[in-house]
């Protein structure tokens, strides 16, 4: 099991004065009318999302198995001073020392108020066995000072290395002595079309140096939203596909006074869902039980570690038929919420393989490249459409009879030479 890294810096103090300043003017910059994490949530992938992969374009990236963070640069252009804050699910800000960002066109100023997403994991060098915390950044919701959330994902991503990035490491380069007061590195993470999940199979996933937990299918049209968006699609195989319970041991009675609990009994692991606030307090109900077997037991109490009350990561094990741990996620501050939970089981029940994503590719594809061309005009001349090869438009040769088109026919111009008129505006073509 991959190590979940430890949020870098200095918690602000929740409800102190610069912890309400911060998520106000957070919410501000976001357009935001509530002051909770304005971070977008994906949906547990579906047997129903495959069709929509086809009808819409998506972009497909692996999930790094790390800590979800806001990345949160405030800038003060009076003086231009800058803070960097990470923030949580939990919706807490860690402050971060040791930062700069230049401005994408005015290098020597400072780069108004961003905030860029992202997740942190610890890279280990596979040769030394060096470990390296790195903030891998994938979108971004303010880039100086401009909310670009109503653009589409390209325009965001462009921004994000364009504005964000690029000048950062140019920097970077030009004084790498810089590095040694950063808490982490940053990378901007390699996104690809979603008919490309072969090569991020195959190329992208054998070459991290830390942890994977499935893929991120992005919708490229929509805008970014925070809380749940169903517009992003989160996939892991069946057999992977986990949710968050908190746990809450219950002990047998003392079998000489039945009013106090027997602590050195094993107790009765139960999974507790989130049906959100009442009243200002989480609400839980009982959901199902997490099967601990004795070795397992013995395990956690030699750990010397609190069990009881946390949010626990559990997997379903179809042989046992039970729920089984796979780790404490002391990162987030509720399990997963029960309509949340119910996806997920959904998910598992469908049963969306790796090998049927990859069979699923080639109609994708076709479909996306369907949607790329120009609308054909509903009256034509003679048919002058010439074939187009995989390795681009090839005028000299006549369609064959009865192939089919690979992208379709060229659209008729009145300028082109293949379909437009002899002679245009006076002049022979």
């Amino acid at each position: 099991m991959p190590q979940i890294p430890t949020i870098p810096g200095t918690i602000i103090s929740p409800r102190s004065e610069q912890d309400r300043w911060l998520k106000s003017y957070v919410a501000r910059l976001c357009q935001m009318d509530h002051e909770r994490f304005p971070g977008s949530q994906p949906v547990s992938f579906a047997l129903e999302h495959l069709q929509q992969l086809e009808h819409r374009d998506y972009w497909v990236c692996e999930k790094s198995d790390g800590v979800r963070v806001l990345f949160f640069l405030q800038t003060d252009l009076t003086s231009g001073s800058q803070a960097v804050y990470l923030i949580d699910r939990r919706n807490d800000y860690y402050e971060v020392p040791g930062f700069w960002f230049p401005h994408h066109e005015r290098r020597k100023e400072p780069l108004g108020d961003t905030i860029v997403d992202g997740e942190l994991v610890i890279d280990v060098d596979p040769r030394t066995k060096k470990e390296t915390l790195r903030f891998l950044t994938f979108d971004c919701l303010v880039v100086n000072a401009q909310n670009v959330m109503s653009r589409t994902l390209d325009k965001r991503y462009g921004r994000l290395k364009e504005w964000f990035f690029k000048p950062f490491s140019m920097m970077m380069q030009e004084f790498p002595h810089m590095a040694a007061s950063q808490a982490f590195d940053i990378k901007v993470k390699n996104i690809s079309f979603s008919y490309g999940v072969e090569e991020v199979f195959q190329v992208v996933i054998p070459a991290l140096h830390h942890g994977n937990d499935g893929l991120i299918y992005t919708c490229v049209e929509t805008p970014y939203t925070p809380g749940t968006d169903p517009n992003i699609l989160k996939w892991k195989p069946p057999s992977e596909n986990s949710i968050d319970f908190k746990l809450v041991l219950r002990f047998p009675p003392l079998s000489g006074n039945i009013s106090k609990p027997d602590y050195h009994a094993k107790p009765f692991f139960a999974l507790h869902v989130y049906c959100g606030d009442e009243q200002g307090r989480p609400k839980y109900e009982s959901y199902d039980e997490l099967f601990v077997d004795d070795d397992e037991w013995e395990m956690m109490k030699s750990s010397g570690e609190q069990i009881d009350d946390r949010i626990v990561e559990v997997y379903w094990d179809p042989v046992t038929s039970h729920w089984r741990k796979m780790r404490f996620r002391d990162d987030k501050l509720h399990g997963n919420y029960r309509t949340v939970v119910e996806n997920i089981i959904q998910s598992i029940a469908d049963g969306v393989e790796k090998d049927t994503l990859l069979e699923r590719s080639a109609a994708i594809r076709h479909a996306w490249k369907a949607r790329a061309r120009p609308q054909q005009p509903s009256q034509r001349g003679p048919d002058t459409a010439t074939q187009m090869p995989s390795n681009g438009p090839s005028l000299g040769h006549a369609q064959p009879p009865n192939a089919p088109l690979k992208y379709g026919p060229l659209a008729t111009s009145r300028w082109s030479r293949v379909s437009g008129p002899p002679v245009f505006a006076g002049m022979h073509r």
